[in-house]
């Protein structure tokens, strides 16, 4: 297979809103819950060969042990301080990774939890992955420290101090998400507390951050966390260069928050993407991919250089966050595989692909009671990413990063990366395609006739 690399200037050009990806690469990779040691490995046996540009990881700080239900994955949304052990590795596996694949130019972006710290309900004691102690009742987080003065309990006016109307912007900002004790942003010493756990990661080597729900944190208070941070090591990227802010920012249109507000302190996170994108695969409410002519802006999604796009989270692939069950996941591999296809041919937002674990799902009234479960492990300990004979994962984890159409859907995008989008055609329903300028074309096919048009669409990956 020969590709022709176009370098070109695109829109992510400044500050906080460039990715810091090597020239070539365009797209990054969710390696959801995977332990430091099988990353490092991943950036340097198959990452950084298949030109992925990054790497998102799973929050690195002290979080909670929950062990009812059993070590699930939303314990590390749980901090408990911003020391560097979690179920992922220690502080020393963690720059180990960051340095290996940083040495092969895949870059590490990290889950930054600064919203709040653990749970309310959580007992007082030292059930933590670093051993720290905390007393949530207290708001007692001394490994930070963090002590009651830090926290918004005064400042919410809801009778129970959770968010009870997402309506009212600040309850959303003000008061706890999900009972998470919510931190007080607005004080310098919290952000300067935040700010230097960032320039930690920063100075260790890696080139950004997804910031966990700034839905819920004000833009202003962000804006002072994010003027504190350091510039990007130079040991690995060109001096001056800024880390890449994404912002988690769950915006629909229903309510009075919205992404916008987020533009100056970088890329937000666009979930009517996926949800959109589900919609028309599945031929929902009667639309077809012929629709998809103006994808992008034209379909009320923010400007292009501000989205960071994807079609499925670690959220909504469980029915959490935003999507509904429109959402594609790996559990619905062809149509799955079609929607990760076309996001990666289409010039529209910053990429990310996203890599699972499989769990036991089972529905009871139409929810999965096992939404909960953690990542694949022996006695809570997270299982090594095993490589099959085939090049796929064993231990119940997807890779879908390594599916053959995804990883050749990859290098498509960064071949035609700053070409313009043309020569579209559509057969009036679900049969489209369009060229990426004299560089690319491909073509889709979410109609019945699949032989021909599979034939058609293999020889595009392949020989364009």
């Amino acid at each position: 297979m020969k590709f022709f690399l176009l370098l070109s200037v695109i829109g992510f050009c400044w500050a906080q809103y460039a990715p810091n990806t090597k020239p070539g690469r365009t797209s990054i990779v969710h390696l959801f819950e995977w332990r430091w040691a099988d990353i490092a490995l991943e950036c340097e046996r198959y990452l950084a060969p298949k030109g992925f540009g990054g790497v998102q990881i799973s929050p690195p700080n002290e979080n909670v042990v929950i062990n009812s239900p059993l070590r699930p994955w939303w314990e590390r949304y749980q901090p408990v301080s911003y020391k560097l052990c979690t179920r992922s590795g220690n502080e020393n596996e963690f720059k180990d990774m960051v340095t290996r694949c940083n040495n092969v130019g895949v870059h590490i972006y990290v889950d930054a939890v600064i919203n709040h710290m653990s749970g309310n309900g959580v007992g007082a004691g030292t059930s933590s992955t670093c051993g720290s102690y905390f007393n949530p009742g207290n708001r007692d987080f001394p490994a930070v420290p963090f002590s009651h003065w830090d926290f918004n309990d005064g400042k919410c006016r809801t009778g129970s101090g959770d968010i009870e109307n997402y309506n009212d912007p600040y309850q959303v900002r003000d008061c706890r998400l999900v009972g998470l004790l919510d931190l007080a942003l607005e004080k310098d010493y919290v952000r300067s507390k935040i700010a230097e756990y960032l320039n930690r990661l920063i100075d260790i080597g890696v080139a950004g951050f997804r910031i966990d729900a700034s839905k819920h944190m004000w833009p202003g208070d962000m804006k002072a966390i994010l003027d504190k941070l350091h510039n990007l090591s130079t040991n690995w990227f060109p001096e001056g260069s800024k880390p890449f802010i994404y912002q988690e920012v769950i915006d629909l249109g229903g309510e009075p928050m919205k992404s916008s507000e987020y533009f100056g302190n970088g890329c937000v996170t666009e979930f009517k993407y996926g949800a959109k994108l589900g919609t028309v695969l599945r031929k929902w409410d009667g639309e077809k991919m012929a629709y998809l002519k103006n994808w992008g802006e034209g379909w009320g999604f923010m400007r292009s250089d501000r989205a960071l796009v994807f079609v499925d989270n670690h959220d909504n692939q469980r029915g959490h966050g935003a999507g509904g069950a429109s959402i594609l996941t790996f559990w619905d591999s062809r149509l799955y595989k079609m929607a990760v296809g076309f996001m990666l041919a289409h010039p529209y937002g910053f990429t990310r692909v996203m890599s699972s674990f499989r769990w036991p799902r089972h529905f009871e009234n139409g929810k999965d009671v096992n939404d909960w479960i953690g990542p694949p492990n022996n006695n809570g300990v997270i299982k090594e990413v095993t490589i099959n004979p085939d090049t796929t994962c064993g231990n119940d984890w997807v890779c879908e990063h390594r599916w053959r159409q995804i990883r050749n859907m990859v290098m498509f995008r960064n071949v035609v990366d700053g070409q313009p989008f043309t020569n579209w055609w559509d057969n009036g329903s679900n049969q489209v395609a369009f060229g990426r300028g004299n560089r690319g074309f491909i073509v889709f096919n979410n109609d019945d006739c699949l032989q021909v048009i599979w034939g058609i669409l293999s020889f595009v990956l392949w020989f364009t």
